[in-house]
């Protein structure tokens, strides 16, 4: 599961972030996850508890969703992805490989095939709160 390897990254790039500004104890520690990237957040909070490391023991983790968003290369149209307009296994399609939602995903308004992401993918570390 890569959720697994998500949570070691998390964990490496907050340790060295609460290295850098000094922390002696981490209080918090807030991930935006993008929802192309269909993580199951579950899993990855169960990883992140099991993989903390002494200066990360207390801290508490917080997952936010990216919600996707595209524009229209052809009409300059912008819309909000919705999973739930497409079948279970184009999605499931979808989570393995973000970009093969090209193939699946058209403009809501001209139909295009041609677009781009705004927003919605990768996983990023948006804060570590700590105690000095």
């Amino acid at each position: 599961m890569h959720e697994w390897a998500l949570a070691e990254a998390v964990i490496s790039a907050a340790s060295e972030a609460a290295e850098k500004e000094g922390f002696r104890k981490v209080m918090e520690v807030r991930i935006r996850v993008g929802e192309l990237q269909q993580i199951d957040q579950d899993v990855l909070m169960f990883a992140l508890s099991q993989l903390k490391k002494a200066e990360l023991g207390s801290a508490d983790f917080r997952i936010e969703e990216a919600k996707a968003r595209m524009r229209c290369r052809a009409c300059g149209h912008t819309w909000v992805f919705n999973e739930k307009e497409l079948d279970e296994n184009i999605v499931e399609a979808i989570h393995f490989v973000p970009e093969i939602a090209h193939v699946y995903v058209k403009c809501s308004r001209c139909g295009s095939p041609d677009f781009e992401v705004l927003e919605g993918r990768g996983v990023w570390l948006v804060s570590v709160k700590g105690v000095k």
